[in-house]
């Protein structure tokens, strides 16, 4: 072998580019024959992490590509949740209504909210969000007769259009044609979300996290910028919600719970926001976690409480970045 053929393989062999999608195609290889490797229960929790993934996806669009932490962002999920309770309800079914529809009302209250949100950075913007997040609680929680209170609103099973599921029940459903639907979805999505951020929109927000002033000099409309990614990050946390929601058969103002907000926040950080594909893994580390911990103590948040501080001090970039070739490889 010549010294240049050598040398072109050391190259392709230490190039982490060549390698760096390999864990994430593994993952969603996993993902996708789960309901073959396990038990109809934890089918259902991966079905349920499917749905909180994409949600993390719009939440970090906002914090790892624009510097943003909102500490409200379960506002979204319980917005989707609710409008599938309301639509099934009145008998629509159509699951493609359903996400259209908590995509629409998504919208209807990102723009407002974030308009007055993306006025302030850092801790300002994280605690305005919590606030509007807490009114949203308290509405649900207080106005019974349109939102059924503390007891919230039941949420019949939605089905894709074009599929004829009457013959399967409930679980039969969710751990055969609705999870692959769902499955489906969340890689359109991360398609759809691998195009915004790899977009010269998506180099204009990482410009604003890294110098907002500079970003400014180079024509960048910040304000603009900055609602345009809320206004996604919103549509991604209801359609996250509407997928959440559906397992439970429940939209209940616990969604829209400050404590929500932080278990978000809580897999991003697990999962890691510096890699695009962070939010899944750290949504199904946390949902099968959880599990398990509250199957053995009731003290499980408190151990969720120590792992994050370990994950925050030796692995600030989150799990993620521990398996990312580039981590191990130079180029």
């Amino acid at each position: 072998m010549s010294a240049a053929q050598t040398t072109a393989g050391l190259t392709a062999v230490r190039n982490p580019a060549k390698f760096a999608y390999a864990v994430p195609a593994i993952g969603f290889a996993v993902i996708a024959v789960f309901p073959y490797l396990a038990g109809p229960h934890y089918t259902i929790l991966m079905f349920s992490a499917m749905g909180f993934a994409i949600a993390l996806f719009g939440l970090n669009l906002l914090f790892g590509y624009t510097g943003l932490l909102p500490f409200g962002h379960a506002m979204f999920l319980a917005t989707g949740a609710y409008t599938a309770a309301y639509l099934t309800a009145a008998k629509y079914l159509s699951l493609e209504l359903v996400l259209l529809t908590a995509a629409i009302a998504a919208i209807a209250i990102a723009i407002p909210v974030g308009l007055l949100c993306i006025r302030y950075i850092k801790i300002y913007f994280g605690m305005l969000t919590l606030a509007f997040s807490m009114l949203l609680y308290s509405f649900l929680f207080k106005f019974y007769q349109v939102t059924g209170g503390d007891e919230g609103l039941r949420i019949k099973m939605p089905t894709p259009s074009m599929l004829d599921l009457s013959r399967l029940d409930t679980v039969a459903i969710l751990t055969g044609p609705l999870y692959y639907y769902v499955f489906g979805l969340m890689l359109l999505l991360a398609f759809i979300m691998w195009r915004i951020v790899d977009s010269t929109f998506g180099l204009g927000l990482r410009a604003i996290r890294e110098n907002e002033q500079k970003a400014k000099y180079l024509g960048v409309n910040v304000q603009r910028y900055r609602l345009v990614a809320f206004v996604i990050a919103g549509v991604y946390g209801a359609l996250g919600g509407v997928i959440v929601a559906i397992p439970v058969g429940l939209a209940d103002p616990s969604l829209a719970y400050w404590v929500q907000s932080g278990n978000l926040v809580f897999m991003l950080l697990l999962g890691g926001y510096t890699n695009f594909f962070g939010p899944v893994l750290g949504a199904v580390l946390f949902i099968f976690f959880q599990d398990q911990l509250m199957s053995y103590t009731e003290y499980w948040r408190l151990t969720f409480g120590v792992l994050l501080a370990v994950i925050v001090i030796f692995f600030p970039n989150g799990l993620m970045a521990i398996v990312d070739p580039r981590r191990w490889w130079s180029t």
